[in-house]
């Protein structure tokens, strides 16, 4: 009989009791007793509600406070010195700390997990780095399952993994040179595990699937011998992409077991089933644990059935990744169409799935053909549903010309028209596009979603908090306004809620960081604009200023990897729909006298396969996606776009392609790192690189602000810089926006100050 069981649950409720019990403490309105017996109560009811669904492992060390990557940190004693917290650093406090920053330091980084929407905090390794077993968190929860009789499969994030995701914070330094040090406090978990009684341990090793360097893939193998010496079972778990091309490596490692994506990369199976070892179970993943589609059962059954032929009894059923990427049940979406509904899957489903699977492979495809047929018949209406197909949008797209996805002249000629136009002083400051989602604009939009308040009042409410955005904005001294997005609950829904081919969900809530939950809407179609969407309210915005106001809008790219996207035609068809919709909207704010537009596409890194034999197609596609988007303006109107929380250098080629007049960017958790690349590489466009980090509630000075501009004035000529937070100002409140965004001008009015005087300074000279 096959092993079933999952790689991970979402850990944030069905109705986000986690966000709500972390944002409560964080305010002080509730202790640390509450807060650890909401993580108790979620972990309990998503084991009972994994067990119910047939699972015979269940996940522990899934869970966390806010990441799981931040959980490894402190379990290994990995906590940077610079926060000081000597022995305390196993503590909530520290560890949110090290998520959130302090008044004394920043935040650790946070960047994307792999090619998801999921934010990772990034380890910080020196030369000195040590390692030691600092937290007892893993074996408390292990406990905790074995008393409810749950069977705990605990999980970790394996050693190579953890230190190839991790920064070297030294010049020169090598995170490998760790792993002799950091392999002695793994085998310690593993001997407290197996005195707890655990009989399989998942060991997280995503990092197969990239292009690594030779020396450490090496490193496996020494890894894996020393690991193999004490503990439970070990599966290996890989996924997102094909780890194929390390099939030897990895049937040869002295593991109990191996675990692959069977739904991003089915066609690695026949790799690892030549000459499988005969004393490794082998983990399939044939259940999509990032979209929310229904499986394909009669495929994924054949899949099944073609391994087991080979594994017997070795062959165990999962879904493909932790369901940590979709959200937890379908069921509350009672709003949703019925036929749409039928053709979606969320976490419990998918585990449901996973038994019929389960089911079927060991009693035959006769005892589940109730649920075959019905699956057939799903599959068939979505194929042939009128929600599907928009002949006018295809014959659109088939009408383009590469006329259509290129500005009428260079940069160089652009900028000074836009520049004349704008009339913004030398640093101009501006903000990212959100200003705080205050009470009052939640509580005036959940009204109206409910049906009580009406349009006029509820229009009302949102024109007053655009009034004060603008008002508050021209008090700090700002240069270039924008209108504060009162409306809009999220920045792709906003849209997804407005065009054809979306469908938007009520409780679908997916963890993107900490406290932070997205609610990605699903694209069932094709995809087209019936009206505008932004053109009323930034037009409003202008109207309370003589200050130009930026549009804001969310670019093509971002709205495809924030969205659950169908699977039933390539992702670039999908991202040029959308771009078309992008492009009519930004022609409609020209044409009301908007002078500078902004495209997000904080996504587009992410988006970037993780195969670099992949990327020239995907950038080819994605850059288009935006050009296409953005082409359509007169040379005077100033087209921003803007990047977060990624790694930007290595694409600098494309995002100069995309041909944005002005880019802003997260650089002030990471120190301005980027700026070392876009000075090698001489990025020709304006940019703006963040001065302060808007995810932590810590407030930089002026002068902290002064220096990371002083150092961007090293990497972009003076003329071509801007200044800015890191990103939209959505998640804060007033009080410390106002303080931060009031130090960030003041530093710009300083930098102009002495630019003024050493430009003096070498003209008397």
């Amino acid at each position: 009989m096959a092993i079933t069981h999952s790689l991970g649950f979402p850990r944030i409720g069905a109705k986000r009791e986690l966000k709500q019990a972390l944002e409560a403490y964080w305010t002080g309105k509730i202790g640390l007793s509450n807060l650890t017996e909401t993580g108790r109560q979620l972990r309990e009811r998503h084991w009972a509600l994994q067990r119910r669904a047939g699972i015979d492992l269940v996940p522990v060390g899934d869970f966390a406070y806010y990441d799981q990557m931040l959980n490894m940190t402190v379990l290994l004693g990995a906590v940077p010195g610079r926060f000081g917290f000597g022995d305390a650093s196993s503590s909530l406090d520290c560890y949110f700390q090290l998520a959130r920053g302090n008044q004394d330091q920043p935040a650790m980084e946070m960047t994307k997990w792999f090619d998801t929407n999921y934010h990772y905090i990034v380890p910080e390794f020196r030369r000195d780095t040590t390692f030691r077993l600092a937290a007892e968190w893993l074996f408390e929860e292990v406990e905790e399952a074995k008393a409810l009789r749950f069977n705990p499969k605990p999980v970790l994030i394996g050693p190579l993994t953890y230190l190839f995701l991790g920064k070297a914070e030294d010049e020169g330094f090598d995170r490998l040179e760790l792993l002799p040090r950091l392999l002695p406090v793994y085998a310690e978990i593993l001997g407290r595990l197996e005195k707890q009684g655990v009989d399989w341990v998942q060991m997280d090793e995503p990092a197969l699937v990239l292009d690594l360097p030779a020396d450490w893939l090496a490193g496996f193998q020494e890894t894996y011998r020393r690991l193999a010496a004490t503990g439970p079972n070990v599966l290996l778990a890989t996924y997102f992409d094909s780890a194929a091309d390390r099939a030897d490596l990895m049937k040869a490692l002295p593991v109990a077991g191996l675990h692959l994506d069977a739904v991003s990369a089915p066609e690695q199976v026949p790799a690892f089933l030549d000459g499988y070892p005969s004393d490794k179970v082998l983990s399939l993943g044939v259940i999509d644990g990032r979209n929310v589609w229904r499986t394909d059962l009669r495929r994924a059954l054949a899949l099944a059935e073609a391994a087991r032929a080979e594994l017997s009894e070795r062959l165990w059923l999962a879904p493909s990744c932790s369901l940590l990427h979709v959200p937890v049940d379908l069921e509350p979406e009672t709003e949703l169409e019925s036929e749409i509904k039928s053709w979606l899957a969320f976490a419990v489903q998918k585990l449901q799935e996973l038994a019929i699977l389960d089911k079927g492979l060991r009693l035959g495809a006769e005892a589940i053909r109730n649920e075959l047929e019905t699956q057939d018949r799903m599959l068939q209406n979505r194929a042939t549903s009128p929600r599907i197909h928009n002949p006018a949008v295809k014959a659109r797209l088939e009408q383009l010309t590469e006329a259509d996805f290129r500005r009428y002249s260079p940069f160089s000629e652009r900028i000074s028209l836009q520049r004349e136009r704008l009339r913004l002083p030398a640093f101009p400051t501006t903000t990212i596009g959100s200003f705080p989602q205050t009470p009052d604009i939640r509580k005036a939009r959940a009204d109206y979603r409910k049906g009580e308040l009406d349009e006029v009042r509820y229009r009302e409410a949102m024109c007053k908090a655009i009034r004060e955005a603008v008002h508050k904005q021209e008090a700090l001294g700002l240069d270039l306004l924008v209108h504060g997005e009162a409306e809009r609950s999220d920045m792709v829904e906003y849209f997804a809620e407005q065009l054809e081919g979306f469908v938007v969900t009520r409780q679908g809530w997916v963890q993107s960081y900490g406290s932070r939950c997205v609610k990605p809407p699903i694209i069932v179609g094709d995809v087209s604009r019936p009206k505008p969407m932004t053109q009323e309210w930034i037009a409003y915005a202008q109207r309370q200023t003589r200050k130009p106001v930026k549009g804001m809008l969310t670019g093509p790219v971002t709205m495809l990897q924030w969205s659950f996207v169908r699977d039933d035609q390539p992702r670039a068809v999908t991202a040029f729909q959308i771009a078309l919709a992008i492009r009519d909207e930004v022609g409609d704010l020209e044409q009301a006298g908007v002078a500078a537009i902004q495209i997000d596409e904080p996504a587009i890194r992410e988006g970037l396969p993780l195969k670099r034999r992949d990327w020239d197609d995907y950038l080819g596609w994605a850059v288009k996606a935006f050009r296409l988007a953005s082409s359509g303006v007169g040379d005077d109107t100033q087209i921003h776009t803007h990047m977060c929380y990624s790694e930007f250098g290595d694409i600098l080629p494309a995002i100069t392609d995309m041909d944005a007049d002005v880019i802003t960017v997260e650089t002030s958790r990471s120190g301005m790192d980027l700026l070392a690349a876009i000075r090698e590489f001489r990025y020709p466009n304006d940019i703006g690189p963040g001065v302060y980090d808007i995810h932590s509630p810590r407030v930089p000075d002026k002068e902290e602000m002064l220096r990371l501009l002083q150092k961007a004035c090293e990497a972009i000529p003076p003329e071509r810089l801007w200044v800015n937070p890191d990103c939209g100002l959505k998640t804060r409140g007033w009080p410390e926006v106002e303080q931060a965004l009031a130090n960030m001008v003041e530093a710009a009015k300083m930098l102009r100050q002495r630019q003024a005087s050493a430009v003096e300074a070498r003209r008397r000279s």
